[in-house]
């Protein structure tokens, strides 16, 4: 395919160069954003007089005619372009002769390349929004029907207080919603039109850029050529909230492969969403939750990435930047595929209460609510604090729990114990008794699914 811009050049470039240089093997997943681009950019040519009507609506015709080839298989991607740009105006002159060439007056690639990216990744926000919706809705919907399975909480992977698996839950479901305003804040920055800043400077000819912003649906266009090509702040932007939703998922990822062990036992992955080992039985391993831990590494490499490459360049445009796509779109492919698996395989898990109430039994988790019993009956906490802490020295000596050490020895160490240490060290006193804002008591918990379900709904 012959350069767009040979006509400076007295030879053929290398083809190890053209290989090189080449981005069409992964830009060209653009091509419909690429095509869009062009039409709003042809339409508003003819509106300004630029080209004539005729020729406008000929190039928009020969577009979307283009669009649906590729889209049907009839047109193939010729993968010795230089990029998607390039290919489609190449394939629009094959059809239309002169009438193709007049497409990209007053453009430059630069800010078709600016604008591409930005109309893919508005795109890809609203899928990867919607997945984390229903991530957010699979959590409440859970979450629902646990408010009273009581389990550990922890702290330094230490059996720490009595909270439930509901409130545990609800726990993660913020930090996605806070992910998803995070894809809103990115989409409303990102929600500027670049299309018009030509290579860096403008144009002379009288465009309305104000007309292609709002024919593709942005706010508004961008308010400096420099800024509008050499910008890729939206694409570092998604990345970081990307890299950000995988910690969260991995995270929770980690949570559930501790949980389906043995050790812990709380929960346990449907066959479908699970894998075994070729050489031991009895295996079923968590292998979703692992290769979300292991991708979310990955999109943090993407986020450095971008901004490594970004760190040094001088305005405007520079071929570095050409690198932001295979980052921004492995994050974008790699997110998406975690969600829409890591969903299913939430909404089918088995929750194993008995094996959660067992452990909380276990662990003194019911001490601090023992320092709170003589607290409310008047001792400072310090001295409430050092009092439990000796009763539970003394039970693991005894190889006994709180709810088990007789009513003599919590008198021994202070008279103001009473028979009715025993109800306040319950695991369900202790849950119950958690109403404070956020807590785990089960009228709390139920409060966080409402508020969690109305932010859904925006």
């Amino acid at each position: 395919m012959a350069k767009m811009w040979a006509g400076r050049f007295s030879k053929e470039v290398d083809e190890s160069v053209n290989a090189f240089n080449s981005s069409i093997s992964f830009d060209g997943r653009m091509f419909a954003h690429d095509i869009k681009g062009s039409i709003a950019h042809a339409t508003m040519l003819g509106e300004c007089g630029i080209i004539t009507k005729e020729d406008s609506l000929q190039i928009i015709d020969g577009l979307k005619d283009i669009l649906k080839d590729i889209q049907n298989g009839t047109l193939q991607l010729d993968m010795s372009a230089e990029d998607i740009h390039m290919f489609i105006e190449a394939e629009l002159t094959k059809r239309l002769g002169d009438v193709g060439k007049r497409l990209h007056t007053s453009r430059s690639r630069n800010d078709q390349v600016a604008l591409d990216i930005r109309l893919y990744l508005r795109d890809e926000i609203t899928q990867i929004s919607k997945l984390l919706q229903e991530l957010v809705s699979t959590l409440c919907d859970i979450a629902e029907q646990h408010i009273e399975t009581v389990m550990p909480g922890y702290t330094h992977l230490q059996r720490a207080q009595p909270i439930t698996f509901g409130h545990h839950l609800m726990a993660y479901a913020q930090m996605f919603l806070r992910d998803i305003d995070r894809l809103n804040d990115t989409y409303k920055r990102m929600n500027y039109c670049p299309l018009g800043s030509g290579a860096l400077a403008g144009t002379t000819y009288n465009i309305d850029r104000q007309m292609t912003s709002d024919l593709l649906g942005f706010t508004a266009p961008m308010q400096n050529s420099l800024d509008g090509v050499s910008d890729r702040d939206s694409c570092i932007e998604l990345a970081n909230t990307i890299a950000m939703i995988m910690m969260h998922l991995s995270r929770i990822s980690e949570e559930v492969i501790m949980w389906c062990s043995w050790e812990f036992k709380f929960v346990e992955l449907d066959d479908a969403y699970s894998t075994g080992s070729s050489i031991m039985p009895q295996k079923k391993n968590p292998d979703i939750t692992e290769l979300i831990r292991g991708k979310a590494g990955r999109t943090t490499g993407n986020l450095v990435t971008l901004l490594s490459m970004m760190k040094g360049l001088p305005l405007a445009y520079n071929k570095d930047m050409q690198e932001d796509k295979e980052a921004i779109f492995d994050s974008v492919d790699n997110v998406k595929l975690c969600l829409s698996t890591f969903i299913p395989m939430l909404k089918t898990m088995r929750v194993i209460k008995e094996n959660m109430r067992k452990a909380s039994a276990k662990g003194f988790i019911n001490a601090t609510d023992c320092a709170d019993y003589l607290v409310k009956k008047g001792l400072p906490f310090r001295d409430a604090y050092k009092i439990t802490g000796r009763l539970v020295a003394i039970c693991i000596e005894k190889d006994l729990t709180l709810e088990t050490l007789p009513i003599e020895q919590y008198k021994e160490l202070s008279e103001t114990f009473d028979t009715d240490v025993y109800n306040a060290i319950s695991l369900d006193t202790c849950i119950n008794q958690r109403t404070s804002f956020g807590g785990p008591a089960p009228s709390e918990v139920k409060r966080q699914i409402e508020v969690t379900r109305n932010a859904l709904k925006g």
